[in-house]
């Protein structure tokens, strides 16, 4: 059964992109409205969807093979409405932990990148419980968009991993947190951090649309 996909489209787009929520917050969440209606609207068509336990009402996620299987499942239905487009997968948290278990297990088509928006190397407090053995395995362009005071792994933790990885670049939301927010303090005058990152990563995701 095909995982239901909220879509935000958008005219003449150059690639699609699909994108998971963290594991506290489904697709209907703040943060994922923004990233689907703001990736429309620079040219990607977007969906989210939601993984099983939350679409049941339950708070405590599925086991990894059902959350990976829900992917495999957004993958498919998201080439089905969209065709030949170039495709992007990634999404906020767990949500792009577990596409990056999906894409390094290279059974589910050719994949254009993967994006990840505060990639959760470790649990809080807990940086040797690291969750980045598969991503050397991973082959497609990746994108760490990665707050500088994110609990579950800072920008430069992300940075000095990158080395080791094929083919990754970093976006750094410096003040950011888990959630990209930044305290009105740090920010540098009036620009919008999370808005800055989402046009970061569309810009990587059109260089990277072929």
């Amino acid at each position: 059964m095909a995982v239901p996909l909220t879509v935000y489209p958008c005219d003449a787009p150059r690639g699609g992109v699909i994108l998971a929520p963290g594991a506290g917050a489904g697709q209907g969440s703040a943060f994922m409205v923004r990233l689907g209606r703001s990736l429309a609207q620079r040219g990607f068509a977007a969906a989210t969807f939601d993984f099983p336990y939350m679409i049941a009402g339950r708070h405590v996620p599925d086991r990894t093979p059902v959350l990976e299987e829900s992917w495999r499942e957004a993958i498919a239905e998201g080439r089905r409405d969209w065709g030949p487009l170039p495709l992007f997968i990634g999404g906020k948290s767990m949500g792009g932990r577990i596409a990056s278990n999906v894409a390094a297990g290279k059974n589910v088509g050719t994949l254009a990148g993967v994006v990840f928006f505060g990639y959760p190397l470790h649990p809080p407090g807990k940086p040797d419980q690291r969750r980045d053995a598969h991503l050397p395995s991973i082959e497609e362009p990746m994108l760490f968009v990665q707050g500088s005071r994110d609990t579950f792994g800072t920008a430069a933790e992300i940075r000095e991993m990158l080395p080791r990885l094929q083919r990754a670049t970093l976006h750094e939301v410096v003040g950011g947190d888990h959630s990209l927010k930044v305290l009105a303090r740090d920010r540098a005058g009036t620009a919008d951090p999370l808005e800055e990152a989402i046009a970061a990563a569309a810009a990587w995701m059109d260089a990277h649309a072929h």
